[in-house]
């Protein structure tokens, strides 16, 4: 069974940089895609980045220019490099990984969740 990771969250002042990591064990090959989402209190999760096993990537409107999403396919792990972190970006941060139908583990899997706490 895959299982995910996530580190690198905390408290962090306005105009950090953090970078958040997710480590998937548990699948001999790559994801086809892995994500960053986020979940504010009582609100619904949103998709942050995402990017696939060839490296093309795509971003929320929110983050683009700030964040940087990339991943190392030999240590299975992606990252989320941050910058200019405002408050409102202060959120749970989800790591998710998507694996081919045909693959022997198929289907999405979630990490726990690294809290991110951007103070004014």
């Amino acid at each position: 069974q895959v299982q995910l990771v996530e580190s690198g969250g905390g408290l962090v002042q306005a105009g950090g940089s953090p970078r958040p990591s997710c480590a998937a064990s548990g699948s001999r090959l790559s994801a086809r895609l892995m994500c960053w989402y986020l979940q504010s209190p009582g609100k619904q999760l949103e998709l942050v980045a995402s990017i696939t096993s060839g490296g093309t990537t795509n971003y929320a409107d929110s983050v683009t220019g700030r964040f940087t999403i990339s991943r190392d396919n030999t240590k299975n792990t992606v990252f989320l490099q941050m910058r200019s972190l405002k408050p409102e970006d202060t959120a749970v941060y989800y790591c998710n990984a998507d694996y081919w139908p045909h693959a022997a583990n198929p289907g999405a899997y979630w990490g726990q969740g690294t809290q991110v706490t951007v103070s004014s």
